[in-house]
């Protein structure tokens, strides 16, 4: 029987085939799964990689949604974020609440594998890149894949101002 890590691996592989975009698998070692700390053991650049933030609005019933973000800029929570979300108050979501909802460990979210009602906000910004690098599911692999994968996952949207520097 297949661990939940490896259920939501699974889920993702699943996935990047169903779409025909071209992808590469990185196997790292789980201990490097945070970006900054991937980045310098296994050589990407920083620019390269992307972050999925799950954001959940404070009052009840609690609303979520998955943002992307390039991993050298700061998501605008506060401002675009909020706005979109048509919410008070809004924070990042708690680890605890992240694994609930996706399945999936901090330093292994991934855009890829997240439940269908979820809404998705994209920094345009990294539709410029050759590739980008996103979490795998687990904290044992990332997926380097063209940003055109953006294209083919139901509920994304490109949401200019989404970081705010």
């Amino acid at each position: 029987m297949p661990t939940e890590s490896e259920a939501v691996e699974s889920r993702v592989i699943s996935f990047l085939d169903s779409t025909g975009v071209p992808y590469e698998i990185v196997e790292i070692d789980p201990d490097f799964a945070d970006t900054a700390a991937f980045c310098e053991k296994y050589g990407f650049p920083l620019e390269n990689s992307a972050n999925t933030i799950i954001v959940a609005s404070k009052k009840k019933p609690k609303t979520y949604v998955a943002a992307v973000v390039r991993a050298t800029r700061r998501i605008d929570v506060n401002h675009t974020v909020k706005r979109l979300m048509n919410a008070g108050r809004i924070s990042f979501a708690r680890a605890e609440e992240t694994a609930e909802l996706t399945g999936m460990m901090i330093g292994g979210v991934t855009v890829l594998a997240l439940p269908s009602q979820l809404p998705i906000y994209v920094d345009p910004g990294l539709m410029d890149l050759d590739y980008i690098i996103l979490g795998g599911g687990s904290r044992s692999i990332k997926i380097k894949v063209s940003p055109e994968i953006f294209g083919v996952i139901p509920g994304t949207m490109l949401v200019d101002g989404l970081t705010g520097d």
